[in-house]
């Protein structure tokens, strides 16, 4: 190797030795330790600050703000605005080196806390056009103030960093608006990878399935990719005493919803690779005795590889208007591209598990089965080497079975998570920089 001991450990003198570098390894994942666990009343501070006020995608302006002025008051250089609401601050070390990213999501979700906690969150707003409460019920209120953490544990650090971390602070990862660009593809489109060019990037997303004190990965397909559909079937109306007079959408649409199934269960190598074919939404009619001329269908499709995705794409376009021919509608199908497969790059993921192992413990870090929700952290991915990590967020004690999941009102993680979060994004970091 090109670098034999770490810039950090070099700057303090010592000899090229594997035991020295080990001893002072050791010193250095201390001092970590222990600043990551001086950080922990503030890190909790600022989770239950921006839990109890949450905002939805691209609409994260309390919390941009509440971000850049943390990051000010440590001497960060911080850019906001990026991809709509998003903040990147810049810590640049005092030796020179690469430039590696750590990332956080900041967006809510449309759903009405139910959890109890003394700091809920009671904002309503709209969505859709629906009256709704806002909750971040997927915890990146506790990925907001973990990296906020990490960030003040890196610029105590500074002084021997050899190289730069950026800190990207992501909005609407949970998705824009039909039809809008946001999230991290509209980042990356806005430059957040570039000036200085990033190297490799590192997330963190707490786990309810997780007991406190673990970390669990996944090398190459982590996390699946998910595309919208929508097919609107168009028939004839007729009133419901006279079926025969109309060309039924419903009927059709009830036999399309059928037959997608058998994409997943009859047209896929499920010992290859696993998809999902959910059809979420049914649109039809507006009185129980009239056939409407139209009804419109949407759903969503994971797949963990882009040759199972394009297969399932055609499979949908191709049972939609067969079905609906055979009927005599026609099928107007629509795909929306969502987000890549979470890849983990495996020369990454191999590079730094031994940075998890000695921060979890080995027996604490857990090679997983691939998970079939999908994350926007996949469109760094898709730019440069990126490894993506799932930190335990259960209480000890608790079966993580029977806990409230994501996405849901009674969602919630036991706070003692986050001083292992803040270690896994602050040793990432620094291994990465100093290898």
């Amino acid at each position: 190797m090109k670098h034999v001991l770490p810039t950090l450990l070099a700057g303090l003198g010592l000899l090229a030795t594997a035991p020295a570098a080990r001893a002072q390894r050791a010193t250095l994942d201390a001092r970590i330790a222990q600043l990551a666990a001086a950080e922990q009343a503030k890190v909790v501070g600022w989770r239950r600050d921006l839990h109890e006020h949450p905002e939805l995608g691209n609409e994260e302006n309390r919390t941009a703000a509440f971000i850049a002025a943390q990051l000010k008051a440590l001497g960060i250089e911080v850019q906001t605005g990026v991809g709509r609401t998003g903040v990147v601050g810049l810590l640049k070390g005092g030796k020179p080196g690469p430039v590696v990213a750590l990332r956080a999501d900041m967006d809510g979700l449309p759903i009405t806390e139910s959890t109890g906690l003394p700091f809920a969150s009671t904002v309503k707003t709209t969505y859709l056009g629906q009256p709704v409460g806002v909750m971040h019920a997927c915890g990146h209120d506790t990925h907001v103030a973990m990296l906020l953490g990490a960030a003040e544990v890196l610029s105590q650090l500074k002084k021997d960093l050899p190289g730069t971390v950026k800190f990207i602070f992501q909005p609407a990862e949970e998705g824009s608006l039909p039809g809008v660009v946001g999230g991290a593809k509209l980042m990356v489109q806005e430059g957040v990878l570039e000036n200085p060019k990033v190297e490799a990037i590192f997330g963190l997303h707490i786990w309810a399935s997780a007991p406190v004190g673990q970390l669990q990965y996944r090398p190459r397909g982590e996390m699946a990719s998910s595309d919208r559909f929508s097919i609107k079937v168009i028939g004839k109306g007729s009133h419901g005493a006279k079926p025969w007079s109309s060309i039924d959408p419903v009927v059709t649409a009830a036999e399309i919803i059928t037959a997608l199934q058998t994409i997943v269960s009859r047209q896929t190598d499920l010992t290859q690779d696993a998809a999902v074919v959910t059809v979420g939404t049914v649109q039809a009619g507006v009185r129980y005795n009239i056939i409407p001329p139209d009804a419109t269908l949407s759903g969503t499709i994971r797949a963990f590889s882009p040759d199972t995705q394009q297969r399932i794409w055609a499979a949908i376009k191709r049972t939609a208007n067969g079905i609906a021919a055979a009927n005599g509608a026609t099928a107007e199908v629509g795909i929306e591209p969502y987000v890549p497969v979470t890849f983990n790059d495996p020369v990454l993921t191999a590079r730094m598990l031994p940075t998890m192992q000695r921060v979890a413990g080995t027996k604490n870090v857990v090679e997983i089965k691939a998970v079939t929700g999908a994350e926007d952290f996949a469109c760094y991915q898709e730019k440069i080497p990126g490894l993506f990590v799932f930190l335990g967020g259960t209480a000890p004690g608790t079966d993580p079975a029977t806990v409230a999941d994501h996405h849901t009102a009674g969602f919630k993680v036991d706070e003692s998570a986050f001083p292992l979060g803040v270690k896994t994004l602050v040793t990432l970091a620094v291994d990465y920089l100093s290898k």
